[in-house]
């Protein structure tokens, strides 16, 4: 079981193109995906070159994943991948136009080698101080946004791409930014039933695959962060929403996750809080340092074997829809 931890892990790399090092590593660690980022993808061919590399290194198929929110968080820019912000959709409730624009966009990434979507955005903008979502969701009220989440999910699954709804339990009530520092929200587990709830509940069952939490403090719920807390995963996701899918941590190279110690030790309390897949960003020597880590905690028992056996079934449990290989 120990040579198939890697598969926990999607991470990124540094550079317009995946270097030698990062191939070897791809190759000897054998992650279970690789995120692109904005410099990866323009020109698009770039990225469809990158992706060959990447994959012919690859045993097993790998989650290819983007931010492709529309508007300011698009990693493909220009037509057809490009498409508006959710904010000037949601805003005039433009169902029809977002749904034709984002098809168009999903088809494109499809072809491009994406196989996994990190999106739709789920949050509600209810903090006007939030710099970190301006934009990026469909509204403030959960009536509004359920139709926009619910029809990305079942649009991406039309072309062929799984969808990672985020940013649970919820990130619209802070003013803070993740990448900068822990976000913290004032809400307690009723106003969350309340509230953002529905936007997730409405994601599950609509058939999202995924589930991204973020680097969020929820005092009035747990005082453990988001990242490392069983009660927001466990109980809020998996119990109350009833989500049997994959969960994803947001990427743990943001400053928001520095609480959690070392890059190994992130990874390892996010996984013991009932992660199944682990985010790094650009830095693979960061996973690279947090995958031997985690095999070290998980030959001394800390890590349970249960536990990462169910993990690693449902990552094979989803990628078995990739019934061909992304390009």
């Amino acid at each position: 079981m120990i040579d198939r931890i890697g598969q926990l892990f999607i991470v990124g790399f540094d550079g317009e193109i995946p270097s030698t090092e990062f191939l070897e590593f791809f190759s000897s660690q054998q992650p279970g995906g690789v995120i692109l980022f904005e410099e990866n993808c323009n020109p698009h061919g770039k990225a469809e070159e990158s992706l060959r590399r990447i994959t012919s290194k690859a045993n097993i198929i790998p989650f290819v994943a983007v931010d492709q929110e529309g508007g300011r968080v698009c990693r493909f820019r220009g037509a057809p991948a490009e498409y508006g912000a959710a904010s000037a959709y949601g805003g005039k409730y433009n169902l029809e136009l977002y749904s034709e624009q984002f098809s168009r966009a999903a088809y494109y990434l499809r072809a491009a080698g994406v196989n996994l979507l990190l999106g739709p955005v789920a949050d509600l903008q209810l903090n006007d101080d939030n710099r970190c979502l301006k934009g990026r969701t469909f509204g403030r009220q959960s009536a509004k946004v359920m139709p926009f989440v619910e029809k990305t999910i079942k649009l991406a699954r039309k072309a062929g791409l799984l969808t990672c709804v985020k940013h649970f339990p919820g990130l619209g009530a802070s003013k803070d930014d993740p990448h900068e520092g822990v976000a913290v929200g004032d809400y307690d587990f009723q106003t969350f039933l309340n509230r953002e709830a529905f936007t997730f509940q409405a994601a599950v069952r609509a058939g999202c695959e995924m589930v991204m939490t973020t680097h969020l403090s929820l005092p009035l719920i747990d005082k453990t962060l988001a990242t490392a807390s069983q009660v927001v995963v466990e109980k809020m996701l998996r119990e109350t929403l009833t989500f049997d899918g994959i969960v994803v941590t947001d990427d743990l190279l943001m400053k928001g996750a520095d609480q959690l110690g070392s890059y190994g030790e992130r990874a390892v309390q996010a996984f013991q809080a009932g992660h199944d897949i682990l985010l790094f960003g650009r830095n693979f020597r960061a996973a690279r340092e947090a995958i031997s880590h985690f095999k070290q905690a998980f030959q001394k028992g800390q890590i349970d074997e249960n536990h990462l056996g169910s993990s690693l079934d449902r990552i094979a449990g989803i990628k078995s829809k990739l019934m061909v290989s992304v390009l």
